[in-house]
């Protein structure tokens, strides 16, 4: 009876993870960097977010300069197969 409530509760959810859309060249990244801190360092916090709202990839780094976002790039591209019509960011120059 347990595992059936679970089911019936948490599945739909996490089937509809699994299920997820494949990479299209017609999708639309989000990137953006925010500042936070961890054991009183100050690191920066990379993600890339689809149309959608799935985070696609996200990386911490105590940089924040260009070599950092051609990381994220580079490993999102890579673990994407394909580029988006259209990455939408916060111009900042270090995505040059």
């Amino acid at each position: 009876e347990t595992i059936r409530r679970w089911g019936r509760k948490f599945g739909p959810d996490y089937t509809g993870r699994l299920r997820r859309k494949q990479p299209d060249r017609n999708d639309i990244w989000y990137l953006d960097e925010v500042a936070i801190t961890i054991a009183g360092k100050k690191h920066w916090l990379w993600r890339a977010v689809d149309q959608d709202g799935y985070v696609l990839d996200e990386i911490v780094q105590t940089r924040r300069n260009t070599k950092a976002a051609k990381r994220l790039l580079t490993r999102l591209l890579k673990k994407q197969g394909l580029a988006p019509k259209r990455m939408i960011t916060d111009k900042l120059r270090s995505y040059g």
